[in-house]
């Protein structure tokens, strides 16, 4: 939003129906800092009005963060209109162990990644591929780390795994668990809902998870952990790229030369050596694949709304 208006553009925001407020809060703060009249405006519109929005002759170019059926939807609006589109869609992001890591700092930052706003982020790592001969320690330390993790209400002090968004979203992220496990994944931690009020989920851990799982192919948009074993780096390198996706990924290895080169054959557009993915106002951001294009951020960020122009003078 930022590099659109620093570039003279006029912005039209339509957020998620469900959190409208942080649409108006938003707005509330941009007047107060005296953005000028027009510049902003929030459409309060069901998700179904969208087609008709992007239509208007008013809309030069379309971007969106949220799901890739989303993002196909709105592809499809725009392209009917020939309006350009940046998408930041899902991930299912591969955070892969290599057999010289330091494994107590991988597990911490796998689980800490994971667990970023009660796994419900695109970023958030979702598959752990391990090698084999660490993946026994690998599933201690992270059934551990997980299970220390306290569930609760996201306001009171301690809390460090509030609920889903919705009812619908935290059922599907437990059919995903279910289906995993009456595909040959072991439960090692959780996977129950949880009685009472509030979308809530608990840290859950699969292991032996393999392609064909819904933990494997899908994008768990939550807390759950899926640890796949992988027989040598080329091995684990196969199963981090199959995958539609390719938003985020990260490696973990003592070598740096080995992780920078291994990091450039990760599909994905953000690649984090011994660090968890995270964005940066300095770095563009942006995935490919089904994880969508064009960049957020840096300054290829700031460039994906503005025209170049060639004037030529003699």
């Amino acid at each position: 939003m930022t590099p659109a208006l620093i570039t003279g553009n006029a912005i039209v925001l339509k957020h998620a129906s469900n959190v409208c407020d942080c649409a108006q809060t938003i707005g509330e703060i941009l007047r107060e800092a005296a953005l000028l009249g027009g510049l902003f405006t929030v459409m309060l519109v069901p998700g179904s009005r969208v087609a008709n929005l992007i239509a208007d002759p008013a809309i030069a170019a379309v971007t969106l963060t949220g799901s890739t059926e989303a993002g196909r939807a709105v592809a499809a609006a725009a392209g009917a209109h020939l309006k350009k589109t940046v998408l930041e869609l899902g991930g299912s992001d591969p955070y892969v162990i290599l057999e010289d890591a330091d494994l107590e700092h991988a597990a911490e930052v796998c689980v800490h990644s994971r667990l970023i706003n009660s796994g419900q982020s695109c970023i958030a790592a979702k598959r752990f591929i391990v090698a084999r001969d660490l993946c026994a320690e690998f599933e201690r330390l992270v059934v551990n780390k997980m299970s220390n993790r306290r569930l609760g209400d996201p306001l009171a002090d301690g809390t460090q795994i509030g609920p889903q968004a919705r009812i619908d979203l935290r059922d599907a992220l437990h059919d995903q668990v279910e289906r995993s496990i009456a595909g040959g994944a072991r439960l090692l931690l959780g996977g129950k809902v949880p009685k009472g009020h509030g979308a809530f989920y608990p840290a859950t851990v699969l292991t032996d998870v393999r392609p064909g799982m819904a933990a494997f192919d899908e994008e768990t948009f939550g807390p759950v952990a899926a640890i796949i074993e992988a027989a040598n780096e080329e091995e684990a390198l196969a199963l981090a790229n199959l995958t539609p996706f390719g938003l985020g990924a990260a490696v973990f290895t003592s070598d740096e030369r080995k992780g920078r080169q291994f990091a450039a054959r990760l599909e994905a557009g953000c690649c984090f050596v011994n660090d968890f993915v995270r964005s940066d106002a300095r770095l563009p951001f942006g995935g490919i694949k089904a994880s969508g294009y064009g960049r957020e951020l840096g300054c290829p960020g700031i460039r994906e709304f503005v025209n170049a122009k060639t004037v030529w003078v003699k």
